[in-house]
């Protein structure tokens, strides 16, 4: 292992489903509740440390990144807790992109808690397997969720033995909510809670009347190309109000910084694995699933937005009414936003609710 050292409000609606609150209960919750439950500590300082783990595979080495306040002396599963990406993002571009001065890891941490991220094989700075030094045509898809998930169970592992902790909780962005949902179904002893946001499930548009054309290893996007995908369903006159140029304009520049290569194309590209797209047209595409939501037995938050084309609310709720009947099972749609609300000006509202989750999990 090698370690590498350094160191608004509510702005929306919100509607809920099965075990949530409705927004005026919401309201009348938030006065009960003691202020730091939704409150960031901004005066927090935190720690930031970095490491390339071992994979399963010999070769593989996996980037990881903790964030923690500086003060945090003992670790608990309770707050603890792990990040994965979706199909075509590294997690630090996402996840820990600071906008405004704050990212979202910043705003967990700052809640007490020791954060991570990972990222699969092929994204970020995690190992690109020699597949991505040769035209993306010349070798099939890598990278599918069996081995994502192999993978992300080795941070697991490395997380629980540095803390001593037997358990974690687990988040995962769309593509990342399947690895961490199937992750779970698996080893619900190792898993606290688990969030999944802007989850994939079933589709329920019509199959293509046409073979869709052969995928190569890869697939590689202008962060234009990428930013019109993520934030397809949302109005067209409200996108750039959703997500400010200065705020799309770092987004880029992180998101080009981790692909040395792809980012001196002209126009510079964002590279991803196309395991994960292939396994869509086997799987979701086709009707199947890839896990058994009715195997997790912890308490799970679904969370999506009302202008998520490329995770409907409707599918959200298909898989949330799969998991079994619990009170600690939640659903949350949040109003104006889009798969990438995350980056876009009502985060806050996510940030928020994903919180409130993860402190009520604990206390029910």
């Amino acid at each position: 292992m090698m370690m590498i050292t350094r160191r608004q409000a509510l702005c929306s609606s919100t509607f809920a489903l099965g075990g949530i609150v409705l927004a005026t209960q919401l309201a009348k919750t938030e006065a009960a509740e003691p202020k730091s439950a939704f409150a960031a500590d901004p005066a927090q300082k935190l720690v930031t440390e970095q490491f390339m783990i071992d994979a399963v595979d010999p070769g593989i080495k996996l980037y990881v990144r903790n964030k923690r306040p500086e003060d945090l002396k003992q670790f608990r599963s309770e707050k603890t807790l792990l990040f994965v990406h979706g199909a075509t993002q590294p997690s630090e571009a996402t996840f820990d992109l600071p906008l405004e001065g704050l990212s979202w890891m910043d705003y967990i941490a700052q809640h007490g808690w020791d954060v991570y991220l990972v990222d699969v094989r092929g994204y970020g700075r995690s190992t690109r397997p020699p597949e991505m030094d040769q035209p993306a045509a010349n070798n099939p898809p890598f990278a599918t969720t069996d081995v994502a998930i192999k993978d992300v169970g080795s941070a697991i592992d490395f997380i629980r033995q540095r803390r001593g902790v037997p358990k974690l909780s687990l988040m995962g962005w769309s593509w990342g909510a399947v690895i961490m949902g199937a992750y779970t179904a698996d080893h619900n002893d190792r898993v606290d809670r688990l969030v999944l946001y802007a989850p994939t499930w079933l589709r329920t548009s019509p199959p293509p009347q046409t073979a869709p054309p052969p995928l190569g290893a890869y697939v590689a996007a202008p962060m234009a190309t990428a930013r019109e995908r993520l934030q397809a369903g949302a109005p067209d006159d409200r996108k750039n109000d959703l997500m400010p140029a200065s705020w799309f304009e770092a987004w880029s520049a992180a998101a080009l910084a981790s692909d040395p290569i792809g980012s001196k194309q002209e126009p510079p590209v964002l590279r991803s694995p196309a395991g994960v797209f292939q396994d869509n047209r086997n799987y979701w595409d086709a009707g199947k699933a890839y896990y058994d939501p009715g195997r997790i037995k912890i308490p799970t938050l679904v969370v999506v937005a009302e202008w998520d084309r490329v995770t409907p609310s409707q599918s959200a709720q298909a898989l949330f009414h799969k998991l079994p009947s619990s009170p600690n099972k939640r659903f949350v749609e949040i109003g104006e936003g889009s798969h990438f609300v995350m980056l876009e000006k009502n985060r806050m509202q996510l940030f928020q609710e994903v919180q409130f989750f993860l402190n009520w999990a604990r206390r029910n």
